[in-house]
């Protein structure tokens, strides 16, 4: 009777297993709420018993879509979206079990990534970096919008590829909005009150991460430029491993001496800050996104790559080519911000993003120059810096082309004796009008010492002198850790800051 109860047991258990490796298996972001990318072909995608049959019945369209299980048990096709709109559908996926997705959306999407500054939430937690955006207590209470859809991946590293993510689709209310990024959330409100569809918002990122860290093993292993960074990395985990072997030979001593009472323990584990390491996050918190059908990529980081400005020159442009390769969307729209003023940073690391911005394709730069803290990494005013991404969206993405979305940028110089003459492109009304005089301009001659220099507005140029150097031959506006430039176009958008030169000096060598 014992053995007939066993056996019983055992086939329950086995017939459980069975169950549970036949059943259709969804990835995170497929999930109730979401939204999905308007007029497009979106993949939907997941897993399921080896050529198992799945019927998907989409609440837009008639005709159910019939696919087949791959041999290895996974899933993926491609579905037709209608135009964006208010109505909400669900979506039946039909296979050894029944899986009803409701209140999807249809609209636009948008991947909203980076470090801190983009993982910046709109509410603010006690005693944490997390202060809470300008009015904070006001922009939750006023956050009522169920057509705007937020997905915060959940922060996790990995050496190896993963396949998913966790986290899930919430409507945004005050509820939801608090833990949300802000930068995210006040881009996309911008859109939804100027587009009037839904917009779904998937915010991946995680504060004091460099940009290798985003970046695939592979491309950082097949450019000679980035080996130097894995071979840190390498040197890193050696040390920590150094560091791990010491603590557990103490630890043995340290028992021996207290008889195995591991109440008096004076010693502390070697920690691993695990989202320091390249390609981690990649692997963990990007590839298992990159299946997902968006519209573009909203980028918000730069900090931790400050010490190697020279090395994002190239390593930025690198890592969005790659992601786009990967996405399979042509070159998509990637618009990102220029760090802010911030006595911790350098004047190289905004000139890495402006290169950046004239060599990515579909690309466009907020400058954040008029709204930093000196004293602060992360300004609260994000509302500013998700209205300046907006503009850019509004502009090269959704069509309004006459819509000025950059301040002046610099162009090119003329030398008029003792005067330098600058051009700029993105003044099509002019400069902002003021009564104070232009700040930050420095202009030097050939021994490369820079003076304060006069700066005047001539109709669309800026003139630039110093009674100090008399035969000019460069000028650089802006060029310090914490600027503070009062240069504007006539709508009212900061200029960049820049130099006409590209001196090396020993600053710039240590980038």
């Amino acid at each position: 009777m014992i053995y007939l109860k066993k056996l019983l047991l055992l086939f329950i258990v086995l017939g459980l297993k069975l169950t549970a490796v036949g059943q259709v298996k969804l990835p995170a972001l497929v999930g109730d709420n979401m939204v999905l990318q308007q007029n497009s072909k979106v993949n939907l995608w997941g897993w399921a018993s080896p050529n198992e049959k799945i019927k998907i019945q989409l609440g837009w369209q008639n005709n159910p879509v019939e696919i087949t299980a791959n041999p290895d048990g996974t899933w993926k096709t491609s579905v037709n979206t209608t135009a964006g709109s208010e109505k909400q559908y669900d979506i039946t996926i039909d296979a050894s079990n029944k899986i009803i997705l409701k209140n999807i959306l249809i609209g636009e999407v948008w991947i909203c990534s980076g470090q801190s500054n983009m993982y910046f939430p709109v509410g603010k937690e006690e005693g944490t970096w997390k202060t809470g955006v300008k009015n904070y207590e006001e922009e939750i209470q006023n956050a009522n919008f169920p057509s705007i859809r937020l997905f915060t991946v959940q922060t996790k590293a990995s050496q190896k590829p993963l396949e998913d993510v966790t986290g899930n689709w919430n409507i945004c209310s005050p509820s939801t909005i608090k833990s949300f990024s802000a930068v995210a959330y006040f881009f996309g409100r911008d859109l939804y009150q100027n587009l009037k569809i839904p917009i779904g918002l998937i915010s991946t990122s995680w504060g004091g991460t460099k940009a290798e860290a985003w970046t695939s093993q592979s491309v950082l292993e097949s450019n000679p430029d980035f080996l130097p960074i894995l071979e840190q990395d390498a040197k890193n985990e050696k040390l920590f491993q150094e560091k791990l072997e010491n603590y557990y030979a103490d630890l043995a001593k340290e028992r021996l001496a207290n008889n195995n009472d591991i109440s008096k323990s004076q010693l502390k584990k070697p920690k691993k800050e695990e989202n320091k390491t390249s390609y981690v996050l990649y692997n963990a918190m990007l590839h298992p996104v990159t299946n997902y059908t968006m519209k573009g990529v909203i980028w918000y980081q730069g900090e931790s790559n400050a010490e190697k400005a020279f090395l994002y020159r190239s390593l930025f442009p690198t890592m969005v080519k790659s992601w786009r390769s990967e996405w399979n969307q042509g070159d998509y729209p990637f618009y990102f911000v220029q760090i802010a003023p911030h006595k911790g940073q350098n004047p190289y690391i905004r000139e890495a993003q402006l290169m950046s911005a004239k060599v990515i394709p579909n690309s466009g730069m907020v400058v954040t120059t008029d709204i930093g803290n000196s004293e602060n990494i992360h300004p609260i005013d994000k509302q500013t810096v998700g209205y300046r991404l907006a503009l850019i969206a509004k502009a090269k993405t959704y069509g309004e082309s006459k819509l000025v979305y950059s301040g002046p940028t610099y162009n090119h110089m003329e030398i008029k004796k003792q005067r330098i003459q600058l051009f700029f492109d993105d003044v099509p009304n002019g400069f902002k009008k003021s009564n104070e005089n232009l700040k930050e301009f420095e202009i030097a001659g050939n021994d490369k010492v820079f003076y304060p220099a006069t700066a005047k507005i001539d109709k669309k140029t800026i003139v630039v002198s110093s009674s100090k150097v008399k035969e000019p031959v460069a000028v650089r506006f802006a060029w310090k850790a914490v600027p503070e430039p009062n240069l504007f176009n006539a709508e009212n958008l900061p200029a960049s800051p820049f130099r006409t030169d590209d001196w090396m000096i020993e600053n710039e060598k240590k980038n």
